[in-house]
């Protein structure tokens, strides 16, 4: 089922399709759609993820890298389907 992914990039809205066939979770398609390379970017999750207890410090270093790269409000659209 596909869904679709909202996001500011660089203080512009925009929208894409996303099917977890092709990305992990929906900051890897917009990075993706955007041409960010994420290699370095997933080796620092990967350490942040082994010396923290829980999963609040990857979230929060998520937000924090992606804000970075200039993304903000990034969110799935619910598709709202007439009855």
């Amino acid at each position: 089922m596909a869904r679709r992914v909202g996001y500011t990039f660089k203080k512009q809205y925009k929208e894409i399709n996303f099917v977890y066939d092709k990305y992990n979770d929906m900051y890897e398609a917009v990075a993706a759609a955007e041409g960010v390379d994420l290699t370095r970017y997933h080796a620092m999750e990967a350490q942040v993820a082994m010396t923290s207890k829980g999963s609040q410090a990857v979230k929060d270093y998520r937000l924090k890298e992606f804000e970075r790269f200039g993304f903000t409000k990034i969110h799935f659209i619910r598709d709202e389907t007439p009855e």
